[in-house]
């Protein structure tokens, strides 16, 4: 088991993220852009300067992987301790206004993630995870759902800033396979779902590790499965991700291995 303070010091921080985006939202909220969709706002910033400094302040050792200073460029390479943090998943949705959006903090040991937790301040959701020790929801244990087949699944995937076809074609094939799928705008949260048995599954593309660390583990420990879109170990640096209840998990995969099998012969 985790150092029990990793896991409060994970919370303390996506905690005062939250406060910080509730605080911070609505007029005068500056937003610049780092590519023609891709938006940051200064909440982002504020809230990784916090947790930047939080993480230096208490483990001067530890490495930090997080979305804005620094991008995929990590403070002490080598270390065995490494926070993976989103400050604001979903920063689309919170510039516009939408109440979909969270703070996403996870800590690898050795190269494995162990201890996560994401905040959703909008619903006062706090998602954590230990490994080996379960996930929780505001203390509640979670459980993934017990869907057995896609057609009665409700699932949920995103887009990147940048699309190509076959995302879109394979988002139509899944719509044809399902009952419903839905695009929320954070991957933390679709995670986080998965693991509450809102969601039966979650597939995505083109995603970073800050997006995926902490959620991942809370599916994980919460009964459910993740791997790569192809089937492989789930991988951070890959950035692809199926993430289900795991009893629809192998239809999902071959669906997918049909589509690019077809989209590959025509």
């Amino acid at each position: 088991m985790p150092d029990p303070q990793f896991l409060a010091t994970a919370v303390e921080i996506v905690l005062r993220a939250g406060e910080i985006q509730l605080a911070r939202r609505g007029a005068g909220l500056r937003i610049s852009k780092k590519g023609v969709r891709d938006l940051v706002t200064e909440v982002d910033l504020e809230c990784e300067r916090m947790c930047r400094a939080v993480i230096a302040e208490r483990f001067p050792d530890h490495d930090i992987l997080a979305e804005e200073l620094g991008g995929e460029a990590a403070d002490r390479p080598g270390a065995r301790c490494r926070w993976v943090f989103d400050p604001l998943d979903g920063t689309t949705n919170y510039a516009h206004g939408l109440p979909i959006f969270s703070a996403s903090l996870a800590l690898q040991i050795d190269g494995r993630t162990d201890v996560g937790a994401i905040y959703d301040p909008s619903r006062r959701e706090l998602f954590t995870a230990e490994r080996g020790e379960g996930a929780f929801l505001n203390g509640q244990a979670l459980a993934v759902s017990h869907t057995a087949e896609p057609i009665d699944a409700l699932l949920v995937t995103g887009f990147p800033y940048f699309y190509t076809q076959e995302l879109v074609d394979l988002f139509a094939t899944f719509l044809q396979r399902a009952r419903a799928v839905r695009r929320l705008g954070s991957a933390a949260l679709d995670l986080c779902y998965v693991a509450a048995g809102r969601f039966d599954a979650f597939w995505e593309q083109h995603l970073k590790p800050w997006d995926m660390a902490a959620g991942a583990l809370i599916v994980e420990e919460a009964g459910g499965r993740i791997t790569g879109m192809d089937g492989s170990p789930f991988d951070l640096s890959a950035g692809h991700v199926v993430a289900s209840n795991g009893r629809i998990h192998e239809v999902l995969l071959a669906i997918i291995r049909d589509f690019r099998a077809r989209a590959s012969s025509s």
